[in-house]
């Protein structure tokens, strides 16, 4: 069963941190970009980080840039997001997800439309 489950989210005080984790099973997550994403009620879900499959390239949304890090670990099939210096902006539900095609030359456009196989999420809360 292709399965994707994210986990690390919590309370955490302005300029703290939280490490994010999207472990697969069921399949080669290194076979896909991934991508994280984030979601506040009322709002559409916002992409945060990529990380591509094939040449390690990866991406930042302006708002997380230089505070946000993305890294693969293939030997646990997982994909990790570090989050530094968090704000009270970044509060929201983490969502993982792979890109809808293999392989994928680069990165794809961080849009949902483009992701398939949608973790549950993960609540990451950011308050004094």
């Amino acid at each position: 069963q292709v399965q994707l489950e994210e986990s690390g989210g919590g309370l955490v005080k302005p300029g703290g941190s939280l490490r994010l984790s999207c472990a697969a099973s069921g399949f080669r997550l290194d076979y896909y970009a991934v991508g994280w994403f984030r979601q506040t009620p009322g709002k559409e879900r916002e992409g945060v980080s990529c990380i591509s499959s094939t040449d390690g390239s990866t991406y930042y949304a302006h708002s997380v840039k230089g505070r946000f890090t993305i890294s693969r670990d293939s030997a646990k099939n997982t994909v990790y997001l570090q989050m530094n210096g968090l704000k009270l902006e970044d509060a929201a539900v983490y969502y993982c997800a792979i890109d809808g095609l293999a392989f994928r030359p680069g990165l794809p456009t961080l849009t949902p439309d483009l992701f398939v196989h949608w973790g549950q999420g993960t609540q990451v809360t950011v308050s004094s």
